[in-house]
């Protein structure tokens, strides 16, 4: 394992406007794609909705983050209690890709490999606008995926708001201005 894909591992830009984060998680592979495709699962750790895994076939994913966490730490002013997102999915290719759009905020492809008994989840959030995006996505998918790792190992998860408010303040030092 690298430190781009162990547990807490931080984002990095691969070209201006593409992120990339990956996390090592306990397997099996068809396990780990359950928790990206089905709207139960995927509410535990990021946002419901329910997806035809159809190329081209439209969803709404619906965030309430206050509610992924028990207690869900302070929500930082301006978030709402529930955020809806409309996407469209790009690609499919299970249990190996998934591609969607991000509501105008660029592309987002799931992509895992087995590695031994634990699967690499890489994700990549391309095109995305600006630094202001930037420093939503970055601490945002390091929160939803320490605790997508947390939901697949059994850990307590540490409460999403005090991490993804911990975590910005980190990613606006690391990524470029």
């Amino acid at each position: 394992m690298n430190d781009f894909a162990s547990p807490n591992a931080y984002g990095v830009l691969t070209a201006p406007d593409v992120f990339v984060i990956q996390r090592l998680l306990p397997g099996p592979i068809d396990r780990v794609w359950s928790y990206i495709v089905d709207s139960e699962l995927r509410a535990k750790w990021m946002a419901a909705g329910k997806l035809d895994l159809t190329v081209g076939s439209l969803a709404e994913l619906v965030w309430r983050n206050d509610e992924l966490t028990n207690p869900p730490g302070q929500r930082p002013q301006g978030f709402s209690a529930e955020h809806r997102m409309q996407t469209r999915v790009n690609e499919v290719d299970p249990p190996r890709k998934l591609s969607i759009s991000w509501g105008g905020r660029g592309d987002v492809s799931f992509e895992l490999a087995p590695s031994g008994e634990e699967v690499l989840l890489t994700v990549v959030h391309r095109r995305l606008p600006d630094r202001a995006s930037l420093l939503l996505v970055g601490p945002g998918w390091h929160t939803h995926l320490n605790l997508l790792a947390a939901r697949l190992s059994g850990a307590a998860p540490e409460p999403y708001w005090d991490s993804w408010s911990r975590l910005r303040g980190e990613y606006e030092r690391r990524l470029p201005a």
